[in-house]
């Protein structure tokens, strides 16, 4: 009935002349909604979503639901081109007050697409596509906030799928590679932990750094799979650094917090393949940013203290204060480039909560002194060591230990 009605209104424009938006609304954090208060809830929130839809366009207006959090309106006969934004600001307030759900109360927000007919497709498939790439960008740019399509969307769409292709291949090529920086204890200045950062070796761009594929691996369902083998490449460097050094070493892991869910079968993989590899649990560090534990708050995500231990990267930078308890933080991560004074209240704080304290991104020796005689615990950095294939990582804990075995 939506592309009925899609095709009829484009048919009115070409007889009126007066231009047609298609509004593509797609609802964030619905699905953490369904996970935490049940699918009872969620449809009660989609009916409540499609009436304060309704009370935001004209009576002339056609509000859909293509499926799942989807939502499309289409603004038909615009004679004036500031309705569009206006009826979007209206959407968008609407969609951030508070939802109430029989007992429970919901919070979410959405991300809009515009695209406007005939100025920037000729036909229905076209229009489609423009307004999801177009909501696609706004949820890049943050979430709650809508964005008009613009023909650079195409290539940069065009590029992204390109991107997932060679990402596809490049796992199944084994182009992949682990690195590891160094963490060192400040008051030994020995190495006894190591982060895992995985890069990409292009055969033509050469090696990438996260940010320039991870975000692509998240959209396109990759993350899990990447996660996973990079956890076992951690691993079985976890075995072969203890082996050198001491059984207490540890490998830390970043880990996207919205990948452990109520079932936590994810989270006993991992242990399975500890288990294989007969190594204790404390041998891994997960990593886990506070703004992904937010978004994550009401998804019960439980990483147990007998098992792996749970660090807090980029400490400060949300709400990261109330989730030191209810998860069973072990260390939490600052960066000096926020300040010194900062920095020391954080190490004072996390050690009256028995919380120790890795202070990552230390460039210059001023920071590692001012780090150390703040009794920060642990420290990574350029200063210290970049990232080393595991290899190299191995040579410089070989240098380490061997003095001491001398």
């Amino acid at each position: 009935m939506f592309h009925e009605h899609l095709r009829k209104e484009m048919k009115k424009t070409d007889r009126s002349h007066l231009p047609m938006a298609l509004v593509f609304v797609d609802l964030d954090y619905f699905k953490e909604i369904n996970d935490t208060l049940g699918h009872d809830k969620g449809d009660l929130l989609l009916k409540e979503v499609a009436t304060r839809l309704l009370s935001c366009v004209r009576s002339t207006d056609t509000v859909a639901r293509l499926g799942g959090d989807e939502f499309t309106v289409i603004l038909s006969e615009l004679r004036n081109s500031g309705d569009v934004a206006r009826t979007a600001h209206a959407i968008l307030a609407k969609m951030s007050t508070p939802f109430q759900l029989g007992d429970e109360v919901a919070e979410i927000s959405s991300s809009i697409g515009i695209t406007l007919y005939p100025e920037d497709a000729a036909d229905a498939e076209k229009l489609l596509k423009n307004a999801d790439q177009a909501m696609y960008a706004a949820k890049q740019q943050g979430r709650n906030r809508f964005h008009y399509f613009a023909p650079s969307m195409q290539e940069a769409s065009r590029a992204r799928i390109s991107l997932v292709d060679e990402l596809r291949q490049a796992v199944a090529d084994e182009q992949l590679r682990v690195l590891y920086q160094p963490i060192v204890d400040l008051a030994s200045g020995a190495i006894v932990k190591a982060e895992a950062l995985v890069r990409w070796e292009h055969p033509v761009r050469g090696l990438l750094n996260p940010a320039e594929f991870l975000a692509v691996a998240e959209s396109s369902g990759m993350i899990a799979g990447i996660d996973d083998w990079v956890f076992q490449q951690a691993a079985r460097q976890a075995l072969r650094l203890q082996a050198m050094t001491s059984p207490a070493f540890q490998v830390c892991v970043n880990k996207s917090a919205s990948q452990f869910r109520d079932d936590g079968s994810n989270y006993r993989q991992w242990l399975d393949c500890l288990h294989e590899l007969q190594l204790n649990p404390k041998s891994i560090v997960i990593e886990v940013t506070d703004k992904l534990l937010l978004d994550a708050a009401n998804n019960n995500l439980r990483l147990e203290h007998e098992h792996m231990e749970i660090c807090l990267d980029d400490f400060g930078a949300g709400c990261a204060l109330t989730f030191l308890k209810r998860f069973e933080v072990d260390y939490i991560k600052i960066n000096p480039a926020d300040g010194l004074l900062i920095c020391e209240a954080i190490i004072v704080m996390a050690h009256k909560l028995g919380i120790k304290v890795i202070a990552e991104g230390i460039e210059n020796q001023q920071q590692l002194s001012a780090l150390t005689a703040a009794g920060c615990d642990f420290g990574q950095g350029f200063v210290l060591s970049e990232p080393v294939l595991g290899e190299e990582l191995e040579k410089q804990l070989q240098k380490q230990v061997e003095p001491v075995n001398k």
